[in-house]
């Protein structure tokens, strides 16, 4: 560890007997457990939403999350000499999940469902009156998530864009060809998610999530899911969720659709596992109405072909390396076997 980490650590009232460098943070043995120290890429006031609800989550018998440690000053946020800026963390001795391991994909579905159940602001057993607020933003509540409505209107008219602007191309290449040879399908598959998201229920669990104060991880996916040796209260392996500073006011099935989709891809859309985790999750929190169609919108949008055609718009276009042909012909395969996982699992078709 660098002499100015060292110094930082000082701050906190804890004996710090090793420390090692892991991917973007430190390592930390100390006389209270194992902790990781990394850069804070937070606000002061977003910090104290994070720790409020990690709190909150502890004393609703879910301790094993990364709660943030306070320094000597109280404070959550640590700084060297006025600069850069740290947070500790409490940390496990685990390894992540494992996405090949179909054990560890649905421990980690069931575990999600429990973090669901108890995450509602509204419920908070811990005081929240000390967290500042903007004029403009509830006082007492995190942000709340982007409207999908919104999402996938900006996302289609920004694929207009990238057709308009590869059409009036001289020189085309490789990745315009094979963009304007999709584009016609894979638009027309955009319109028709988001037409059947204006009649779908989307609308009402969207307002009843954010009255209610329902909360998702933000980026539940197998980095941020730790296995932990033993067994757990539960029966199955332990888990810890880590990392949830992208935490808002949401509907809470779009978490499982993030893992669902992040499995999937790893897996080819295999049906059975995916209807396993879906299983796995409805064992803990049941589906409400509405809640798997907006499940499958989310994953019948082609949001990898946008993604991919969003970043060629965005960047030097002199060159368009190879990989980003092969990341649209990924989007364009991914988007078949997508349809069809859906119209299977979910007995769905567009």
């Amino acid at each position: 560890m660098r002499e100015y980490e060292l110094e930082v650590l000082e701050q906190y009232d804890v004996e710090v007997m090793s420390t090692r460098k892991i991917r973007g943070a430190f390592f930390c043995e100390t006389n209270e457990g194992t902790m990781v120290l990394k850069e804070a890429a937070v606000s002061d006031r977003r910090a104290l939403l994070l720790y409020t609800l990690l709190c909150h989550l502890e004393s609703q018998g879910y301790p094993e999350v990364d709660t943030l440690v306070r320094n000597r000053e109280k404070e959550l946020i640590s700084t060297f000499r006025g600069q850069t800026r740290y947070m500790l963390k409490k940390w496990y001795v685990g390894r992540e999940c494992d996405v090949r391991r179909e054990a560890d994909v649905l421990e980690a579905a069931r575990n999600l469902a429990r973090l669901h159940e108890i995450m509602c602001w509204r419920q908070f057993s811990v005081s929240v009156a000390e967290i500042p607020h903007e004029p403009d933003e509830p006082k007492l509540f995190p942000p709340s998530g982007r409207h999908l409505k919104e999402e996938f209107l900006c996302h289609n008219r920004e694929l207009k864009k990238v057709r308009s602007y590869i059409r009036n191309k001289v020189n085309k290449g490789e990745f315009e060809y094979l963009f304007l040879k999709y584009f016609d399908s894979m638009y027309q598959l955009a319109m028709r998610v988001t037409k059947r998201l204006e009649g779908s229920e989307y609308e009402e669990l969207y307002r009843k999530s954010l009255k209610q104060g329902l909360l998702v991880h933000g980026d539940y996916n197998y980095h941020n899911i730790l296995m932990l040796p033993g067994k757990s209260r539960f029966g199955g392996t332990p888990v810890a969720t880590t990392n949830f500073e992208h935490f808002h006011r949401d509907v809470q099935v779009l978490d499982l659709y993030y893992f669902l989709r992040k499995v999937m891809e790893k897996h080819k859309w295999k049906e059975s596992l995916g209807r396993a985790m879906l299983e796995a999750y409805a064992e803990i929190r049941p589906f409400s109405p509405g809640e798997l169609e907006v499940i499958a919108l989310k994953t019948a949008y082609p949001e990898k072909f946008w993604k991919t055609a969003n970043s060629y718009y965005h960047s030097n276009k002199a060159w368009i390396p190879e990989k980003s042909v092969e990341k649209l012909q990924t989007a364009v395969l991914q988007t078949e076997e997508k349809i069809r996982f859906i119209q299977k699992i979910f007995t769905f078709s567009l």
